[in-house]
């Protein structure tokens, strides 16, 4: 009887703390901010939540110059080429090398090439391994300006959904995400231009005032152009003497000509994204014309585009992308709304069966801290190192849990001793410095290596570093609050390296989150064919899941709010575009049958391998997008039909010859969601574990799973069918 009131008192305790921390976060995100400021985009003054980082004196690690980073190019024009500088931006190969590669704007590749502007909408290629969408210039603008042949392009402003780009002889482009319009704009009746076609024209036909011009060529396209006033439009599309706007738009179908016809008078100049509240994204648009605004939306979109907004959905306009259709919708602003998710130190339900399954954590604990006594971890690298910190920042809240305080002393003073050097600036090896050129963190290797710290240097992959780093600091900041205090400049300088939501403080806005996409990019000053990309959904999960736990720690209800709907925007994205169902819509059969994860996904492409692994290593695919094992990961997985067949597609790789233990921890925790006691079993003989996991946080995770059912919960899992 006496064991069971302990064990009844101990779960009573459990639950007034675990409310206890839901109330304190409530608090944390319904809280008003202290300070309000404006911040200026590079091309817009707009009002925005004030970052983080601006409640205290800003912290700027040692100044570099950088032997491997480029100097901003001279497409950036003069007023907006100081730095911070974007380094990972939708239209980032519109700054890098040539500024010749095309970039995808939904629904059109587009591509710049000195005195023209080409326009494609895209076929695709598919294949069981990939997918990626052609580039054909259906239409080209070219300026007839002399100096077209020795001036390039000028991107003179940008902000967080469109960049407007300027070509030589006075032709100007208002690029905006999801617009199903190229705007161009035409201020001088001395500029010359032609509109042309790498396809044959078959017959241009034009309205009675002509400001409206059909264009159909002999791929079975059929273009619209939409002029200001009248424009003089030959059979060879020459065009001269024309000032106003023109807007060309692809007809996807014939009964969607009403629709464009609508709202062709109205065109949209720039565009930001403000969270206005917890959870929430506001699209707001400068626009001018008559009418509303017609723009495009991705399915996550529509998934999240709230009543709320005065914006209406058009189904009758629909253009295929590789992101899925895009459907139009008619409006000036709208407000995308996710669901909340739970930010917890600890599991979300708790460990399970505590009577026999603490003590088998515990045990592998003890073991786990006890090998901390081997030294701090052996690797200067800026990834590897970020990993071992938060492995063993993993091992105190399990040791929380499971009420074995006797073994936080050990992995506090090792959290201390790993972290403070890199904070410090002291630390042998490598350090963190401050890029003047661009604006933001590099290492002391990658500055004089580009391949040193996988691309580190040239701002590749720092969401994924700098969080494992800033999940370390979050559980140290939040055992020892006086260390915490004192490093806290530092820590949010790391933050403000990735996720600034101004241009101020020495970085640029939120450098790897896309807002119209709802996910990063982690791909950073390297020129691609195919766009931007992103390999690890988890890992960017974990980046702004640490940043909440940041603001947890310091008591930062702002940051802990734009941190968790940074993390739940980017889990929606992994569910809707990097998880293949069986019976999902989002890709063609042909890749859909032979895959249940994106590798690579890019902008322009879909691919099934890794940079690091060929297709056929299903258990790195799976690894890579669970990897590091965390309470969120439950959110991420909350699908337990889906998690079914993952892991049966991932298993039979695990026969192959030379499979690391590591990679098939991850297959065996994500078994343990529905087989708990298969998944033990062979948990048990694994001789290694990933060096970002560990033996304890395995067994934490599989005795705290739900008793899964085939299905989703409801809770956290939304899935893009058709």
């Amino acid at each position: 009887m006496l064991k069971k009131l302990k064990s009844l008192a101990l779960s009573l305790y459990k639950m007034m703390k675990k409310l206890e921390s839901l109330a304190r976060l409530k608090r944390f995100l319904t809280r008003k901010g202290k300070g309000k400021g404006k911040s200026k985009s590079k091309s817009e003054s707009e009002t925005e939540t004030e970052t983080p980082m601006a409640k205290f004196r800003p912290f700027l690690f040692p100044e570099t110059q950088s032997a491997v980073l480029p100097d901003p190019p001279p497409f950036f024009s003069p007023q907006i080429r100081n730095p911070p500088l974007p380094t990972n931006t939708f239209w980032q190969n519109f700054a890098l090398k040539n500024g010749d590669q095309p970039e995808y704007m939904h629904p059109y590749l587009v591509k710049s090439s000195n005195s023209s502007l080409s326009i494609s909408y895209p076929s695709r290629f598919v294949q069981p391994n990939f997918i990626y969408q052609v580039f054909i210039p259906n239409i080209t603008i070219s300026s007839s300006s002399s100096l077209s042949l020795t001036v390039h392009h000028e991107i003179t402003s940008f902000d967080d959904l469109s960049l407007s780009l300027a070509l030589p002889g006075g032709l100007v482009f208002p690029l905006v995400r999801g617009s199903p319009y190229i705007t161009c704009l035409i201020r001088s009746s001395d500029t010359q231009f032609t509109i042309s076609s790498s396809n044959a024209i078959l017959s241009v036909t034009s309205s009675n005032h002509s400001t409206k011009h059909v264009v159909k060529l002999n791929n079975n396209q059929t273009w619209v152009i939409y002029s200001s006033s009248s424009l003089s439009l030959a059979n060879d599309l020459t065009v001269c003497n024309f000032t106003g706007i023109i807007r060309i738009a692809l007809l996807p179908d014939p009964s969607s000509e009403p629709i464009l016809d609508k709202f062709s008078s109205c065109y949209p100049l720039s565009g930001k994204a403000v969270f206005s509240k917890p959870f929430t994204l506001s699209y707001e648009w400068k626009k001018k014309g008559w009418g509303e605004l017609l723009l495009l939306a991705h399915p996550l979109h529509l998934q999240l585009l709230s009543n709320e907004c005065k914006a209406t959905v058009e189904p009758g306009l629909s253009y295929r992308s590789i992101d899925g259709d895009l459907i139009g919708v008619s409006g000036d602003s709208w407000v995308l709304r996710t669901d909340p998710i739970p930010i917890n130190w600890h599991s979300i339900g708790g460990i399970k069966n505590p009577e026999s399954s603490i003590p088998a954590i515990v045990s592998a604990l003890k073991q786990d801290v006890e090998g901390l006594k081997q030294g701090l971890p052996a690797t200067s690298s800026t990834y590897f190192y970020g990993k071992a910190i938060a492995r063993t920042a993993r091992l105190a809240l399990i040791a929380e849990e499971v009420e074995l305080p006797s073994v936080i002393p050990t992995i506090q003073q090792f959290l201390k001793d790993s972290i403070t050097p890199w904070l410090e600036g002291n630390f042998a090896g490598n350090s963190f410095l401050y890029d003047p050129k661009w604006g933001g963190i590099v290492s002391k290797v990658g500055s004089s290596d580009s391949g040193a710290d996988f691309g580190f240097g040239i701002y590749n992959d720092h969401h994924y570093h700098l969080g494992y780093f800033l999940y370390a600091i979050a559980v140290l900041a939040k055992l020892d609050p006086i260390w915490g205090r004192k490093f806290r400049p530092q820590a949010y300088s790391i933050v403000g390296d990735f996720m600034s939501l101004s241009h101020q403080f020495g970085y640029p806005k939120l450098r790897n989150f896309d807002l119209w996409k709802l996910h990063s990019w982690a791909g950073g000053l390297t020129e691609f064919a195919d766009g931007r990309n992103q390999e690890s959904t988890s890992e960017a999960i974990n980046a702004y899941y640490s940043a909440s736990l940041l603001g947890l720690a310091y008591g930062d209800g702002q940051l802990a709010s734009i941190g968790s709907t940074l993390t739940a925007m980017e889990i929606r994205a992994a569910q809707t575009w990097w998880h293949v169902r069986e019976r999902g819509g989002m890709y063609e059969k042909e890749f859909n049958e032979k895959n249940r994860v994106v590798g690579v996904l890019w902008s322009n492409k879909r691919d099934a391998g890794l940079w690091f692994a060929p297709p056929e290593w299903r258990e790195c695919r799976l690894g890579i997008q669970v990897l590091p094992l965390l309470p969120v990961t439950e959110v991420v997985f909350s699908d337990v039909g889906f998690v079914r067949e993952l892991v049966d597609w991932a298993m039979p790789a695990l026969e192959r010859q030379g499979v690391g233990e590591g990679w098939k921890g991850f297959v065996y925790a994500l078994e343990g969601v529905y087989e708990r006691e298969k998944a033990l079993e062979k948990i048990g003989k694994l001789t290694g574990h990933d060096d970002g996991n560990s033996l304890s946080n395995l067994l934490w995770w599989v005795y705290s799973r739900q008793d899964g059912e085939e299905g989703s919960d409801g809770r956290w899992c939304w899935c893009y069918t058709h």
